[in-house]
């Protein structure tokens, strides 16, 4: 059983990253044009608003972070090394970050038919001046999942061999991407003497997407906090039937 868990969380972990992998390079291509990135991020859209990929990426999702409740409900002790932390903390914060981008794009073009492009979100992000929450969005995930593989992988020795390759991946891509970003927002407002005001379909629905934004946030710390305590639980009785059957 915990062999299939391993391998279901490592796949989940894979699309996922798979998913980031894809979402950095198109920002990164706004370094050379917002035409450019705007195509890459046409397809991306068929690819993950498709039912197939929309079936993917979400059930990863929520399998990766049921596996992670399970490992917080499981975990006995918490002294981890600071490699550990830095995977948990990624882990558990890129939700907080993300929710709001989901909610602002995938949600409201299924509910409202808003359709996204660069234009339109980074003239969302400037106008509401959540554009650095833009940039800091995908590294917790990145870091994370990583971090994740290589931990998976690292007893392979090719994996070992190309570690100097790996980090610097891992440094250069969101690098890269936030570059694209500054990039695109510099083409955004050189191409309007005043910014136009976000999307109506944003404005109009603006309440209704905020209360599904809080409605999640609340629900995943939730459910984080439970798992959380009653794991905690769990120990407790466990080291007191321990103790009372020492007597």
């Amino acid at each position: 059983m915990q062999l299939i868990l391993r391998r279901l969380q490592l796949g989940s972990g894979v699309v996922l990253w798979t998913y980031l992998f894809l979402h950095l390079v198109n920002h990164a291509l706004g370094i050379w044009s917002l035409d450019l990135a705007g195509r890459g991020l046409t397809l991306a859209l068929h690819l993950w608003h498709s039912v197939p990929g929309t079936i993917l990426l979400y059930g990863a999702a929520v399998l990766h972070f049921a596996m992670a409740l399970h490992t917080i409900y499981m975990r006995r002790y918490w002294a981890l090394p600071p490699a550990e932390w830095i995977r948990l903390w990624a882990g558990l914060s890129l939700p907080l970050l993300l929710i709001r981008h989901a909610v602002t794009t995938r949600l409201a073009a299924s509910l409202y038919g808003f359709e996204p492009d660069y234009e339109r979100i980074v003239i969302s992000l400037i106008t509401s001046g959540t554009q650095g929450l833009q940039l800091a969005l995908l590294a917790p995930g990145w870091i994370h999942g990583c971090l994740g593989l290589w931990f998976r992988l690292r007893h392979h020795a090719m994996v070992r061999r190309a570690k100097p390759a790996l980090f610097a991946l891992l440094v250069l891509l969101p690098l890269l991407s936030a570059a694209g970003f500054f990039r695109m927002r510099q083409a955004v407002v050189a191409m309007h003497a005043i910014l136009p005001a976000p999307d109506p379909t944003l404005v109009v629905h603006q309440l209704t997407l905020n209360a599904w934004r809080h409605n999640l946030i609340v629900l995943y710390l939730w459910l984080v906090i439970s798992a959380f305590v009653a794991g905690q639980l769990r120990n407790w009785f466990d080291r007191r039937r321990t103790r009372d059957s020492l007597r």
